[in-house]
């Protein structure tokens, strides 16, 4: 079936307390969606945000983000009482105040932990016992706390550092109420992360989640996990992840994340991987993995290098890891994020697992007839966007191009104005042959630059875009859903 969706994090949603979330707001959100005959919603990782707020620097691959919590929804449910003042209300709509946002739903939280925690003990009880991970995330974080959030691997006990039996006991029994407290708001996420899910599922509704390949070195996966992970007795890492040199940047891109003990997962039925993909199976009907050709081959850089330049290319799991995957959970729906140095290894590997790749429109212009984001290009199997998270928006991008590139995609999409190429652009992807066609709200919305959600290679100022309220209006939603049934896509039930 012809499908098509919508990228947009739950942080860019509108509503309460400066930050979107899991509430009333993403109940709406789905329903414009459905109004809208889109089949799928697409949000970024949801774990708790890392070094710059990036979703992709997330301390835990298991834990969702307490930002993301609703506390109006706490609020419905009797679950946490406070005055309407005392909820964050940022001075601008259009951008999350990331500090004034913690600091405020930390302490709300706090609130709800003390006056509703002892209600719950039975379901926290189920919580725990279905969540394995949660227990050492707590601690790790409560510790991290402690510790006066320093990297794990600077803490300055290493037996809590090392995770010693006697050390893992006197901090779980120090920081009872912290690490208790830090189980209650996973809890709560997962909670009101399900009511969602049964809500987009009740409209025929996709929750489309995206699962970064890599861990951060400051997680709890690391700290929990090290033996998966290429990290010396010190727990350091040996060698970190990124990309090569290319056109785009001189020195490559140094992204640090410990790089994988393949060797070591293969010899144990990639245990670690198996829970990881059980756990987003159970989040999302449909997973994104970034950076799919790491699985083929992957960057490998001596921890401590400058930049990306003394890197080397290793031979990644490749389909042994697929196999597992398909004997332990079959039927994954997965889509490869397969952009970037495509080898042969990468192809057969695509070739073999048959997941559908991407295409981005806004990577076709300015070359040959023969460029794979060209529409005329795409292959049935395969999703098609205007751009992702880590695109300019499409007016943004026509703004800001040279005339060839400019000139090449009036040629091809068929219009004048820079103003009328997100139009242009929505209407190349859904009508293409790709199955599936994915359009972020922004240029939905035909925002311009100042709306894009990350610029890759730069610290502070991404992740904050947020949707006014009002812009998804029941006719966005009409226009969108005349255009899905022009170019017989979506969710037309």
């Amino acid at each position: 079936m012809r499908q098509s969706g919508i990228l947009m994090h739950i942080s860019s949603l509108p509503g309460p307390g400066g930050i979107g979330s899991l509430g009333r707001e993403s109940f709406d959100f789905a329903d414009f969606l459905h109004a809208a005959g889109m089949k799928l919603w697409q949000v970024l990782p949801m774990g708790p945000t890392g070094y710059g707020e990036s979703p992709y620097q997330s301390s835990s691959v298991f834990a969702g983000n307490p930002m993301l919590i609703s506390c109006a929804r706490l609020k419905e449910e009797d679950l946490l009482d406070y005055a309407p003042e005392e909820e964050f209300s940022p001075a601008g709509l259009d951008q999350v105040d990331f500090p004034s946002v913690r600091q405020n739903k930390d302490m709300l939280l706090r609130r709800c932990f003390e006056q509703s925690e002892a209600r719950l003990t039975e379901q926290l009880s189920d919580f725990i016992h279905h969540n394995s991970w949660v227990r050492d995330f707590a601690l790790f974080t409560a510790v991290k706390q402690h510790f006066g959030g320093v990297m794990w691997t600077q803490w300055p006990d290493e037996a809590i550092r090392l995770r010693r039996k006697g050390a893992v006991e006197k901090y779980l029994h120090m920081l009872d109420s912290e690490v208790r407290y830090h189980i209650f708001c996973q809890y709560l996420f997962q909670r009101q992360w399900n009511a969602l899910k049964k809500h987009c599922s009740q409209l025929g509704v996709l929750l489309f989640g995206d699962m970064p390949i890599y861990v951060a070195e400051d997680s709890a996966d690391t700290w929990t996990h090290p033996e998966v992970f290429q990290l010396d007795k010190d727990r350091l890492p040996r060698r970190v992840a990124g990309v090569p040199p290319d056109y785009f940047s001189a020195d490559g891109q140094l992204w640090g994340n410990p790089l994988y003990r393949w060797t070591y997962l293969r010899l144990h039925g990639y245990g670690w991987w198996v829970e990881r993909m059980r756990h987003m199976a159970k989040m999302y009907d449909v997973i994104r993995i970034d950076h799919f050709i790491g699985f083929a081959n992957y960057y490998s850089i001596p921890y401590g290098a400058p930049n990306a330049r003394s890197g080397k290319w290793v031979i990644g799991p490749g389909k042994s890891l697929f196999r597992t995957f398909n004997k332990k959970l079959p039927g994954l729906p997965i889509i490869a994020e397969d952009l970037g140095c495509l080898s042969d290894r990468v192809y057969k590997l695509l070739d073999y697992v048959k997941y559908p790749g991407m295409k981005v429109l806004t990577f076709a212009f300015g070359g040959d007839d023969k460029n794979p984001h060209l529409p005329a290009n795409y292959p049935e199997n395969c999703v098609a966007y205007t751009g992702t998270h880590d695109n300019d928006t499409v007016l943004g991008w026509a703004m800001t191009q040279d005339e060839n590139t400019l000139s090449h995609a009036r040629r091809v999409l068929n219009f004048t104005d820079p103003a009328d190429a997100p139009e242009a652009a929505i209407r190349a992807v859904l009508g293409s042959r790709a199955k599936t066609a994915m359009i972020p709200m922004q240029d939905v919305l035909h925002l311009d630059g100042r709306a894009r959600m990350n610029l890759p290679g730069t610290i502070g100022g991404n992740w904050l875009w947020r949707m006014l309220p009002g812009a998804a209006s029941p006719e966005t939603a009409r226009q969108l859903r005349k255009l899905n049934q022009q170019y017989q896509r979506g969710n037309q039930a």
